[in-house]
């Protein structure tokens, strides 16, 4: 029988997905793994700095193989960039029983949530929130399939799945209702309208008492499931439970926008890809500097300027995002 295992792979020092199309590569490449090894995917949440999933495998080790390997080397060609990406250890953890796995899928399911991204997990579209009861919730729309001759472009080299089988959105998103399975999951919420209570419901210590009187394994937390990832803060994710966002914050993917698009080609010339990792250290040093006296001049100034104007920025995200 298939263990149910939640996997999550971080990255302290550099962003993973930088754009949106790498994030939809990241998925494409689990769905791909997932497959190979004759998993089952439950969930799944991709942010730009870690992704976790919820998976019934026998071969766990070998679906995060493969999945991190064809994604590494996506990223390392498209960037300039050598070597591992992402920690060398990730995290895992085997989840028994149909109260760990209810809370195991909320927090999965709940990322853009949890990270203060969006004021429902149904806002975020990088993970599984919209795959499920689509009929009952209106979801069925029907989505424009990129032509069979141009999947190519989004999937690991020399892979190619069954266009019937595995539909493929005109962006190059695998259509996460044809890889999840969902029927299980909503086996396991019962019902629409308590699937819409759990993703939108507010942690509390009754779901904690429920998974303790379900077995001794330890309860499944917010802190427990994002055991790894960088500058992550439980109290600040009860407080994005509630549907609090900070409108002014600059996403990693908006942040990494402007370097790519707008700095990094300042510095480099040429028909090669402008890419950070093309630039020596001491620069990207140089810019993130640059960018934080920026950021405090627009913050403090009466009239915001620069490329970050009117936003907010970590220093911690400026270092990620410049890979330093």
């Amino acid at each position: 029988m298939r263990k149910t295992v939640h996997l999550c792979l971080s990255s302290h020092d550099e962003v993973m997905y930088r754009s949106e199309a790498d994030l939809i590569m990241g998925f494409n490449c689990l769905a791909l793994a997932v497959l190979e090894t004759e998993s089952r995917l439950l969930a799944e949440g991709f942010m730009t700095t870690h992704h976790h999933n919820l998976v019934q495998t026998d071969h766990y080790k070998e679906l995060m193989y493969r999945s991190r390997y064809a994604y590494a080397r996506y990223f390392n060609a498209k960037y300039s960039r050598n070597g591992q990406l992402g920690e060398r250890n990730y995290f895992s953890l085997e989840v028994e029983g149909l109260f760990h796995t209810t809370a195991a899928l909320n927090y999965v399911i709940r990322q853009g949530l949890h990270h203060g991204l969006t004021s429902t997990p149904f806002e975020y579209p990088h993970c599984s929130a919209n795959a499920f009861f689509r009929n009952e919730l209106g979801r069925r729309e029907e989505k424009q399939l990129l032509r069979d001759s141009n999947r190519y472009l989004y999937l690991p080299r020399n892979k190619s799945l069954p266009a019937d089988r595995y539909r493929m959105s005109a962006n190059g998103l695998l259509l996460r209702e044809d890889i999840i399975d969902t029927a299980y999951v909503e086996e396991i919420y019962i019902s629409p309208r308590n699937y819409l209570f759990q993703m939108n419901k507010v942690s509390n210590e009754r779901d904690l008492d429920e998974q303790r009187k379900e077995n001794d394994a330890p309860p499944i937390t917010v802190d427990l499931i994002e055991s790894g990832v960088p500058d992550f803060n439980s109290k600040t994710a009860k407080i994005f439970e509630q549907g609090k966002v900070d409108r002014k914050r600059m996403t990693d993917l908006e942040l990494c926008a402007v370097v790519d698009g707008q700095i990094v080609p300042r510095y480099l010339k040429g028909s090669e890809p402008a890419s950070i990792y093309r630039l020596s250290e001491s620069k990207r040093a140089t810019i993130c500097n640059n960018l934080w006296q920026e950021c405090l001049q627009s913050r403090f100034g009466r009239t915001p300027r620069g490329l970050l104007a009117g936003k907010n920025v970590t220093e911690a995200q400026l270092r990620r995002c410049l890979c330093i």
